[in-house]
């Protein structure tokens, strides 16, 4: 069987994402032909080149005369009149020059001209001007770089707008994406399935608008959803008519024998009625299957990259994602949902296949940038592989995810995983008070937080932080705290990202709302929703966490405000220059009164 897998926009382009890899490494031991297309990256790489661009120069042509004609009807409206300014600056000869600088943009991202941060700033900086002048040739869709918060005007969180979505050729941006990046390879590989990994609810517009335009030339292809966000909206699926009428089948939790036993039957024209993780439709309608599959992680293959445009990533070193563990090991907090992609607990896998793995990519596709990307490393295991990349000389760069540990108060373990390689630390911080640590079963202690943080910081560690306002019953005084936390431990935090609470549909809190003294609102519009509105019995309301972030975005200490907020850069500049201090991306007084003007918020 020849299958066709596509990862969809919009996500970050500085790696690839793991779910194709993954697929691929079983599929073709099986015997399967596999064509796996980043389109997420092949886009951006074509978003920012001159032949795309001129097409983009047509469309704002065609706006601009279309503004005209109605103004000879009528008196353009505030909108339209903005509009017609804004058509009317972006002649031809400026669309030619932002050509030429979003080329030498992607050289910029893509070779040692990187490592100079005012020509990385430039470079980005660019990418978002072109992406602004495409945001016109698509009016009113706001297409970002980076990714992730694109904006179609069409909401992501209900299928009847991305049912509408699907044939708006002014706004939908994705079927140019699909008539330039994915029709060919249709026509060329005449694949007999096709599977699409969605990690991100904003990648269910562009997926269903692949599958639609994919079922349109190719009526009888069997075509394939899954990812995090598939299981997540598994109940509403199967009772989606109109949504599944462009899809097939939906692979929910983990996906990779459960896709293979999928692909055997499909060509073999077996039942599907018996297979493991699948909601499937047929001509008596959907139906969802009882049986579900984990993987045993010893007998899974190592990620098979083969086919991917790894050179099109924008970085200027190869940074490959490996995972070693599935679900979190802790997996208490209360605000988390993560688990919904597993149906079983954590699992591991043993120090020496890791090493053993990591070696073998390490040396095929010649690079030493590593992301692990594990929901939270496990601190037995962060120390054993430590030790063991030292023993073995491995000599590679690497990143993951942690949870503070009061299992990591010694000073050796944070000098082995500086030695083993590790430069970037992404912690869940969540808030600097114990009450509300307690409230959301993180079972973290505020001085073991300070320890970890000074031990890795001191030992050459970049560390991130991650935590947000408005917990359930958290008051403002609280909020206050966890402010003041950071405040204090400046001198060991490098970067932090701070949010307000949001009640995860599948959250502890959402399963037992009474206990946190939480009321929500189903809006049944928001049929796709993968989050409720709420109230409070008691502590920071809505409003109130939203002004405390604001306040914070105002007043905190000015080195968090940085140059670039793209994480894989950061870890890219650690390793260049050698050490966790790097005053160069932080931002000169001017750049940060500009930053606090327009609400960019925090890295």
């Amino acid at each position: 069987m020849k299958i066709l897998l596509l990862f969809p926009p919009d996500w970050l382009p500085s790696e690839p994402y793991l779910s194709l890899p993954a697929l691929t490494s079983v599929l073709r031991p099986a015997g399967h032909k596999v064509i796996q297309k980043d389109i997420n990256v092949e886009m951006y790489d074509m978003f920012f080149s001159r032949p795309f661009l001129e097409q983009v120069s047509d469309r704002i042509t065609g706006e601009l005369n279309h503004l005209i004609h109605v103004e000879k009807q009528r008196a353009l409206d505030e909108e339209e009149s903005t509009l017609k300014v804004q058509l009317l600056e972006n002649t031809p000869e400026v669309l030619s020059q932002l050509s030429s600088e979003a080329e030498e943009a992607k050289e910029i991202l893509r070779g040692e001209s990187f490592y100079d941060i005012d020509k990385l700033e430039w470079a980005t900086n660019t990418l978002h001007k072109t992406m602004a002048l495409i945001s016109l040739g698509y009016y009113p869709a706001q297409i970002c770089f980076p990714p992730i918060e694109t904006d179609l005007v069409y909401k992501p969180y209900m299928s009847s707008e991305i049912l509408e979505a699907l044939d708006d050729d002014q706004i939908n941006i994705y079927r140019d994406v699909y008539r330039q990046l994915i029709a060919p390879v249709m026509q060329k590989e005449k694949p007999g399935m096709v599977g699409i990994s969605i990690v991100q609810q904003k990648q269910l517009i562009p997926s269903f608008t692949f599958s639609k335009m994919i079922k349109e030339e190719f009526p009888d292809l069997h075509i394939t959803v899954g990812g995090n966000i598939v299981t997540r909206i598994r109940d509403e699926l199967k009772i989606q008519d109109k949504l599944f009428g462009y899809i097939d089948s939906a692979i929910l939790y983990e996906g990779e024998n459960a896709y293979l036993q999928l692909v055997d039957a499909v060509e073999n024209s077996k039942p599907l009625s018996g297979l493991p993780n699948l909601i499937y439709r047929d001509e008596s309608g959907i139906h969802a299957n009882k049986d579900v599959c984990s993987e045993d992680l010893s007998k899974l293959p190592s990620p098979d990259f083969d086919g991917l445009l790894l050179e099109k990533y924008f970085v200027p070193k190869l940074i490959l994602p490996y995972l070693a563990t599935r679900g979190c090991y802790w997996g208490r907090c209360t605000f988390c949902d993560h688990f919904q992609g597993y149906v079983e607990g954590f699992r591991t896998m043993q120090v020496d296949q890791i090493v053993e793995e990591i070696k073998f990519l390490k040396d095929k596709h010649n690079t030493r940038y590593f992301h692990f990307t594990d929901e939270s490393y496990p601190p037995a295991l962060f120390r054993k592989l430590s030790q063991r990349l030292i023993e073995e000389k491995l000599d590679i760069v690497w990143t993951t995810h942690m949870r503070f540990e009061e299992t990591l108060l010694d000073e050796q373990v944070w000098k082995d995983v500086q030695e083993s390689g590790c430069r970037y630390l992404h912690f869940g911080y969540e808030s600097g008070n114990q009450r509300v640590l307690k409230l959301m079963d993180k079972a973290t202690k505020l001085d073991a937080i300070q320890t970890n943080l000074r031990m890795s910081s001191e030992a050459g560690i970049w560390n991130h932080i991650m935590g947000f306002f408005g917990f359930p019953g958290e008051t403002r005084e609280e909020a206050e705290d966890s402010k003041r936390f950071v405040h204090d431990n400046r001198a060991h935090i490098h970067s932090l990202g701070f949010m307000t609470f949001v009640l995860g549909k599948y959250s502890p809190v959402a399963f037992e709302p009474e206990k946190y003294g939480v009321d929500y609102y189903k809006n049944p519009e928001w049929d796709l929703a993968l989050d409720y509105y709420f109230t409070l019995k008691e502590g920071l309301n809505i409003q109130e966490a939203l002004d405390v972030f604001a306040g914070f975005e105002r007043n905190h200490d000015p080195k968090w405000d940085l140059r670039t907020c793209v994480r894989e850069y950061i870890f890219l500049y650690i390793d260049h220059f050698g050490n966790n201090d790097l005053p160069q991306l932080q931002m000169r007084p001017d750049q940060q009164t500009e930053y606090h003007q327009t609400s960019v918020g925090m890295v």
